[in-house]
């Protein structure tokens, strides 16, 4: 069984660091970002050295994969989305991979839509997730062929089950089954979804 290991990307973490927590568009972290963008660059270098040697040391001590999750790239302009999470990201990799090379790295732009494309092009992840809002044909034919994908179910399916879960399970099969994919949520699991309904995914995933 795979062991993955993981950070928050600097701009998300920034982010939480600003505000104190999560808001619906971030503002603060953004308003920081424009208003002085040196001094936000001191931030982001900080993280960015702080998550590499993070990772580096899951790496050691037996993580199989790690991912970069960056839960609220999707609120950033495409110039602002470059600098603060392409950017960023591209020097974690190169960071972990001098340390420890064909490192495994999973990169999550979350909300980022066609930006994806992107982002796998100028960031070299080994695979990418997608959030829940993501084309799956888009996926298919402009990711996918490029990178392994992973998710990107619905977390709100799950906490439903029943049919609705069915359906959604098997619309990501029948889209991705093709090519190398990894199964699983396009973002966390809600705290309040029922164990029952993690355990029907499992078995129609694996067609038990």
């Amino acid at each position: 069984m795979a062991l993955l290991g993981f950070c928050g990307a600097p701009w998300t973490v920034a982010s939480y660091m600003i505000a104190g927590g999560g808001t619906s568009e971030q503002e603060p972290a953004r308003r920081f970002a424009y208003g002085d963008p040196d001094e936000f660059a001191e931030l982001i270098d900080k993280l960015v050295d702080a998550s590499a040697s993070y990772l580096v040391r899951q790496l050691q001590a037996g993580a199989d994969a790690v991912q970069i999750f960056d839960t609220w790239a999707g609120v950033l302009p495409a110039d602002e989305f470059n600098r603060w999470c392409v950017g960023p990201t591209q020097r974690i990799i190169a960071e972990v991979r001098s340390h420890i090379p064909g490192a495994k790295v999973i990169g999550f732009p979350r909300g980022v839509g066609a930006a994806l494309l992107r982002y796998v092009e100028d960031v070299p992840v080994d695979a990418v997730g997608l959030d829940w809002t993501v084309d799956p044909v888009f996926a298919r034919d402009q990711i996918q062929r490029r990178v392994p994908v992973q998710g990107n179910l619905d977390p709100l399916a799950l906490l439903v089950g029943g049919a609705a879960l069915d359906r959604a399970v098997d619309n990501i099969l029948e889209a991705f089954s093709e090519r190398p994919f990894i199964f699983n949520l396009g973002h966390g699991i809600l705290p309040q979804t029922p164990i029952a309904h993690v355990e029907q995914m499992l078995a129609r995933v694996r067609g038990t």
